[in-house]
C-alpha cells in the first residue's frame, strides 16, 4: 500500500466518526456549555483511540484474516464469544436502523425541494438501502473509493457552514456553562469517536501492516475531533440554551443541530446546506458501518465474503434487511438508538473488551505482538473504569435515578 492507502484508510476511520452521531452532538452536549462539553470532547477522544489501538494490538496475535468474533473467542472463551454475537449485533443493527430511518426523511425531502417529487419517507429509505447496499456488497476497496468522494462532498458543505455561519456566532453564547450536565454527552460521544468495527477490515486491507492500521486511527481520529471542535463552536455559538429552537426545545423534540440552525437562522442557504451535510454525514457512516457489519457477520458464521459468491449476497441481505425492516416500521427512532447503543453496547463492546482481552492475551497467555500499547496494567486498569463508568451513566438516565441532574 502507499501513503494514499494511509490516507484512504484515515478517511474511513474519520468517516466512521463524523457521520449520523454529528448531528446530535450539539444538541445532546449543549446543556454543559462548550467547555465542558470540550472536556468530554477530548476526553472520549482519548478512551476511544486507546481502546481501538488496543483492538489493533489483539488482531495483531493472528497471521489471517479476523474479524471480532474470532478475537474475543480466541482469549476470552465461549462466554466471551456470545457476549460479543449479542452485544455486537444490537450494537450495529440499532446504528444502521438510525441511519435508515434518518435518510429516508432526508431523501424525501431532497426529492421535494430539488426535484418537485413527492415521496413518503420509508420510500427514501429503501432507495437508498438498495443503491448504497450495491456499493457495500462490492466489498472495502469500492467502499473506499466511495468514502473519499463522499468526504470531499461533507467536507466542502462543512466549510460552507463555517464560511457562511461564522459572522453568525455570538460569543456570549459560547460562555454559558454547566459542568454537570456534560455526562449526558457521555454516551452519544462514544458513538460519535466509533471505529472500532472498522478494524478488522483496515487489518486486512492493509494486510496485516499494523503500523499504517495505527496511522489510519490516530490521525482519523484527530481529524474528526478538530471538525467536531468546529462543530460544536459553531452551533453552540449560534443556537441559545432556551427559546424556539433552543438546545433545550430541540432535545426535547428529538431533533438534531441542523434542524436548531435552521429553526435559528431560518436562511434558505442555511437550509440547504443543512439537508447535504446531513446526508453526506449519514451515508460515510453507513457506507462503513455496513461494510464492517457484513465482515464481523462472515467472521462469525464463516462464510465467504466475495460479491463474486453468492454467500456474499447473502451477507448483504442479512446486514441490511433487519434494519430497513426496523427503519421502515419505527422511523422515529434516530437519537434514541443511537443513545442507548452508544451508553450500553459500545463501552461495553469497544471499552471493556479490549482491555480484558489484551489483559488476557498479555499476562496470562503471554502472546507475543509485533506492537504493544504502552501503559502497561495501569492504563488498562483506567480505560476499564472509564467504561464502566460511562455504563454506570447509562443505565442511570434509563432508570431515571436522583442523583443525575435535571433536564
Amino acid at each position: 500500500m502507499s501513503k494514499l492507502g494511509v490516507l484512504g484508510g484515515m478517511l474511513l476511520i474519520a468517516g466512521s466518526c463524523i457521520g449520523a452521531g454529528m448531528l446530535g452532538l450539539p444538541i445532546m452536549t449543549g446543556l454543559s456549555g462548550f467547555w465542558p462539553s470540550m472536556i468530554a470532547f477530548i476526553a472520549v477522544w482519548a478512551f476511544m483511540t486507546l481502546t481501538g489501538l488496543l483492538l489493533v494490538e489483539s488482531n495483531g496475535w493472528f497471521s489471517k484474516k479476523v474479524n471480532l468474533i474470532t478475537m474475543v473467542g480466541h482469549t476470552l472463551g465461549k462466554k466471551g464469544k456470545i457476549a460479543c454475537w449479542i452485544l455486537y449485533l444490537f450494537l450495529f443493527y440499532s446504528v444502521l436502523v438510525a441511519y435508515i430511518a434518518g435518510i429516508g426523511g432526508i431523501v424525501a425531502t431532497i426529492g421535494r425541494q430539488f426535484f418537485s417529487v413527492s415521496i413518503p419517507d420509508w420510500v427514501g429509505s429503501f432507495f437508498f438501502v438498495i443503491l448504497f447496499g450495491i456499493v457495500v456488497y462490492r466489498g472495502t476497496r469500492t467502499v473506499d473509493l466511495w468514502n473519499r468522494v463522499l468526504m470531499i462532498g461533507k467536507i466542502a458543505v462543512f466549510l460552507g457552514f463555517v464560511l457562511f455561519g461564522a459572522s453568525s456566532v455570538q460569543p456570549a453564547l459560547l460562555r454559558h456553562s454547566n459542568p454537570p450536565y456534560a455526562i449526558f454527552a457521555l454516551p452519544i460521544l462514544v458513538i460519535a469517536f466509533g471505529f472500532h468495527n472498522m478494524i478488522p477490515s483496515l487489518t486486512d486491507y492493509f494486510q496485516n501492516n499494523l503500523k499504517k492500521v495505527r496511522q489510519s486511527i490516530i490521525l482519523g481520529g484527530l481529524f474528526a475531533l478538530v471538525v467536531y471542535s468546529i462543530w460544536q463552536t459553531l452551533v453552540l455559538g449560534i443556537v441559545p440554551i432556551e427559546g424556539t429552537s433552543g438546545i433545550l426545545e430541540t432535545m426535547n423534540k428529538g431533533g438534531e443541530a441542523t434542524q436548531a440552525l435552521v429553526g435559528v437562522l431560518g436562511a434558505s442557504w442555511i437550509s440547504t446546506l443543512a439537508i447535504f451535510l446531513a446526508f453526506f454525514a449519514i451515508l460515510t457512516s453507513f457506507l462503513a458501518q455496513s461494510l464492517s457489519h457484513s465482515h464481523f457477520l462472515a467472521d462469525g458464521l464463516k462464510l465467504s465474503y466475495s460479491y463474486k459468491k453468492h454467500e456474499g449476497f447473502l451477507l448483504i441481505v442479512l446486514t441490511l434487511l433487519p434494519p430497513l425492516a426496523l427503519a421502515m416500521i419505527y422511523p422515529n427512532i434516530f437519537l434514541h438508538a443511537l443513545n442507548f447503543a452508544g451508553g450500553i453496547c459500545t463501552v461495553i463492546l469497544f471499552g471493556m473488551m479490549p482491555v480484558m482481552m489484551v489483559w488476557k492475551g498479555r499476562y496470562t497467555k503471554k502472546i507475543d505482538s509485533s506492537y504493544r500499547v504502552f501503559g502497561g496494567k495501569p492504563l488498562l486498569v483506567l480505560i476499564f473504569l472509564f467504561a464502566l463508568a460511562v455504563a454506570f451513566f447509562q443505565l442511570s438516565y434509563m432508570f431515571n435515578a436522583p442523583y443525575l441532574p435535571h433536564v
